[in-house]
């Protein structure tokens, strides 16, 4: 039976999460001086190294307080690791990443698509290609009745009269087989006009535009064909975008690199504009290209993460709130045990599908030859590599086990730890650093507002 809590400071509050209920507590100094001496809590050792520091009296109402956690499943909680949970019952295929155009408009640097041709051919999907993905989706999809379709690139709007007509498609197969499709739309937004907005708006359930901040950041890696910056040719169309959906439904989502190690400065600067739903996301690249991320990097990152979570307390309070899709975190209606030790389903229950129909786990394996699972034209789909993904999760992940994140990242990225360590079962450490300092952020957040509320 393994018990695991992790304890940490934020603006002088103190807090422990208790990692197998989930359960998050505000302490006071006492109680986090006594959790040192846990799960065992030897009566003699406390006495011996906190008896002087604190009373008996004191020290005997903190054990009891921890005690009262503990009986009630709030605290050192016990994880049998044989009781692991899975998804019952044979997989099937819920979203799909239907790749609109292996070409794009822009030349951003550090586009993990190679500019958007996947290194290999530029091109853009067809009509009957695009059919069959969306027939073998529902082919795939078992009882499921919501489906999720996101027309992805390079750039999808250079494709976009046969996005609509695959979306009138996707209506017809609904009512034949009794399915809804959620479709979403992830954009640069340079060919954004009026009736394209319009268009969006009344299709697609979210959309996904990307900015990555301050125009000289935006500029630097996020350049045109031309070679110039698109920053003032995109912010007006996504500013348009997020108040003609009322600011709900939608992300303007960046990435921040060696460049930009204040991103916080970023995301303020896309609040500032008016955005209220803002992810910036840290860039993943190899340590030859110069913009690349590394743990030196860290210190920074962090003191950046702290500042970003201090920044969103205070606009919240001043009703100037935005979301911050890393501050996002539901301690009470999450994901169930088993979405929690998997995660997004990669190759499993999601897939990406090329403009010539091929299949693979997910966009960012697209290229790789060795995760190619099949193609939507003559319905071949490899279940066994399926299998290999679906037994994937945060107890076959050696460095997961013993990590008190697990059950907020699931085991992180599956195509990074590939591209890092060559194996989807070791995670990309550099993320999993980033990932837990945001985590800590999102909770501490979540405390301090419960803090507020009491007041």
């Amino acid at each position: 039976m393994t018990q695991m809590i992790h304890k940490f400071e934020y603006k002088g509050i103190r807090l422990v999460l208790d990692v197998n209920s989930g359960a998050v507590h505000i302490i006071d100094e006492l109680i986090w001086d006594l959790l040192d001496y846990g799960p065992q809590f030897s009566w003699k050792e406390i006495q011996k190294k906190l008896g002087g520091k604190y009373s008996l009296n004191s020290l005997k109402e903190g054990l009891s307080e921890i005690n009262q956690l503990i009986e009630a499943d709030m605290l050192y909680t016990c994880w049998n690791p044989e009781d692991k949970p899975v998804m019952q019952g044979e997989p099937v295929i819920k979203a799909m990443c239907l790749h609109a155009a292996h070409d794009c408009n822009l030349r951003c640097s550090y586009c993990f698509a190679s500019t958007g041709d996947f290194k290999g051919e530029r091109g853009l999907l067809d009509l009957e290609t695009g059919k069959k993905a969306l027939e073998f989706l529902i082919k795939h999809s078992g009882h499921r009745k919501n489906l999720e379709v996101d027309f992805f690139g390079g750039e999808p709007l250079m494709n976009f009269k046969v996005v609509k007509q695959l979306v009138e498609y996707g209506r017809e197969l609904e009512k034949k087989h009794n399915k809804q499709f959620r479709f979403t739309i992830t954009t640069n937004g340079l060919l954004l006009d009026d009736e394209i907005l319009d268009y969006i708006n009344k299709e697609f359930v979210n959309v996904v535009i990307s900015i990555d901040g301050r125009p000289e950041v935006h500029d630097h890696l996020r350049k045109t064909r031309a070679g110039t910056g698109s920053y003032d040719h995109i912010v007006p169309k996504a500013i348009k975008l997020a108040d003609t959906r009322g600011q709900t439904d939608y992300y303007v989502r960046g990435t921040f690199t060696k460049h930009n190690k204040d991103f916080d400065r970023d995301v303020l600067h896309l609040a500032d504009l008016g955005f209220k739903q803002i992810s910036i996301e840290p860039v993943v690249a190899a340590e030859d290209e110069e913009y690349h991320l590394s743990t030196d990097d860290l210190p920074e990152i962090n003191q950046a993460y702290d500042r970003l979570a201090e920044a969103y307390i205070e606009r919240r309070k001043q009703g100037r709130g935005f979301n911050f899709f890393h501050f996002m975190v539901d301690l009470e209606q999450g994901p169930c045990a088993a979405k929690r030790t998997s995660g997004c389903g990669v190759g499993t229950e999601y897939v990406a599908v090329t403009p010539n129909g091929d299949i693979y786990p997910c966009h960012q394996f697209v290229g790789n030859e060795a995760f190619k699972m099949g193609n939507v034209s003559d319905g071949s789909f490899d279940y066994e590599m399926q299998q290999t993904f679906r037994r994937s999760n945060v107890f076959t992940k050696e460095k997961c086990v013993s990590c008190w994140a697990r059950f907020y990242c699931s085991g992180g990225c599956a195509a990074n730890a590939y591209n890092f360590s060559g194996d989807i079962n070791k995670p990309y450490e550099l993320g999993c650093e980033m990932e837990k300092k945001r985590l800590e952020c999102a909770l501490a957040i979540k405390a301090l507002e419960f803090l507020a509320e009491e007041e």
